[in-house]
């Protein structure tokens, strides 16, 4: 199998999302430049996570609602204060901000208070880990940079979407947001084209050119710099199987806007559609992670100039208005983001999208360690759906549409379509049928 599928495959560590996401930055940051890479490796030695045993809704309370409080576009520093003084286990509050993908929150969040409230050397970390992250977004930015302009040279229009450019729609700060890769947008038709610029800009495909041109398509097309971990996704209508009906590519492209990002103009998806996308993004990973919350929350407190109209109907035209209000639901229960009176009537309308965020809610602490089970997650991808006959028919697709991950091994350059399969089902009864996060 390519080599993404082999790394899928290594043994799990104890915390594997924060380990990623170190050897990542790490990796990634080298490739910007020495000067760079040194200062890095120097900030990694003394950021040492501890390793704590998975936690569940019920325990760490108060470090918990310090996060929450944190990660709120709008936070009561009152009552962060009052939670500050409590007894908190720093090193819990510290890996859990990491497993959720919120620390460079939690440590904007801690610099605005005063001194006492937080200990000098948990101040100090939170410094150096955010200036990593931040050293990381520049050597992130800089590729984005470039490979925008391999692709625009031959041609190949392409949508940014999620990583800087989220982090600049939502929070003004390229490099306020966690991520660990760049993920671009390419019409269907130029995907391979798009392969021989990634491949000749030193990267490795993780889907072979004999696999685009047997018409497979995988969850995304992955690429790998060369001797290091830089991973960079290519998207097109035909990936995002997570969209309830055809992503209206062309639509999308046709209301793009520009983001900012280091003195560059990117071309994204309008906020609306970002919106959208955003929350279907985290319904795919069952909300498992307070960033994908905050993102939510961050964007239309930042964007004030929404059009909340387009994004209800970009919502309705692909199947995802209740994907759309279960985001909104959480982001203004959770986080306490405010929503224009008529929006927040029709989500509070949607009783279907209450029940299922007081699921998600449930397990969000978790971050991941508490995970549906397989019959639970089957009825949560019908109830976000919604509707009788809707519902059962998105979670077939899903269940019987075969990713990269299920192409017969060997198999990846021939039409096996029907092989491919019937081996998902039986892939993911394997992988969710038994407890502890995958």
């Amino acid at each position: 199998m390519p080599a993404a599928s082999a790394r899928k495959a290594e043994p799990r560590l104890l915390f594997p999302a924060i380990e990623q996401r170190r050897h990542s930055n790490f990796l990634i940051v080298s490739s910007a430049g020495g000067t760079i890479s040194n200062t890095f490796r120097e900030l990694s030695k003394e950021t040492h996570l501890p390793e704590l045993p998975p936690w569940g809704p019920g325990s760490l309370a108060a470090e918990w609602s310090v996060l929450i409080e944190c990660a709120s576009p709008c936070p009561d520093s009152r009552r962060l204060e009052e939670l500050l003084r409590q007894r908190l286990d720093w090193a819990a509050l510290f890996t859990m901000a990491e497993e959720h993908g919120v620390i460079g929150l939690l440590a904007t969040r801690m610099q605005d208070l005063r001194e006492t409230l937080v200990p000098p050397d948990v101040r100090q970390r939170l410094q150096e880990r955010h200036r990593a992250q931040l050293l990381f977004t520049l050597g992130m930015t800089a590729e984005l940079f470039r490979l925008l302009g391999r692709l625009a040279d031959e041609g190949i229009a392409t949508l940014v979407v999620k990583g800087p450019v989220l982090s600049v729609q939502a929070y003004g700060d390229a490099g306020l947001r966690q991520y660990v890769d760049l993920d671009l947008l390419v019409r269907h038709k130029e995907v391979r084209r798009a392969t021989e610029v990634m491949t000749a800009a030193g990267y490795e495909p993780d889907v072979p050119l004999s696999a685009i041109d047997a018409g497979k398509i995988p969850g995304e097309y992955l690429f790998t710099r060369t001797g290091t971990k830089l991973l960079v996704e290519l998207h097109t209508e035909h990936t995002f199987r997570y969209f309830p009906r055809p992503l209206p590519l062309e639509k999308l492209f046709e209301r793009q806007t520009r983001v900012t990002v280091d003195a560059h103009e990117v071309p994204v998806l309008s906020a609306e559609d970002e919106l959208v996308l955003i929350c279907i993004h985290g319904a795919k990973h069952f909300w498992e992670r307070l960033m994908w919350v905050a993102d939510v929350a961050a964007m239309i407190t930042r964007q004030r100039n929404l059009d909340w109209r387009r994004a209800t109907a970009a919502a309705k035209e692909i199947g995802a208005e209740r994907m759309l209000h279960v985001g909104l639901w959480l982001a203004a229960d959770i986080l306490h983001a405010r929503l224009p009176e008529e929006v927040a009537a029709a989500v509070r309308g949607d009783a279907g999208a209450a029940k299922l965020a007081e699921k998600i809610k449930g397990w969000l602490p978790a971050a991941g360690y508490a995970p549906p089970g397989l019959a639970e997650r089957a009825a949560f991808r019908m109830r976000m759906r919604g509707g009788l006959i809707a519902g059962p028919a998105y979670l077939m697709r899903l269940t019987l549409s075969p990713t990269e991950e299920d192409w017969v091994e060997g198999e990846e350059g021939k039409r096996s379509w029907m092989l491919d399969g019937l081996k998902r089902p039986l892939r993911l009864l394997s992988k969710y049928g038994r407890a502890g996060k995958k």
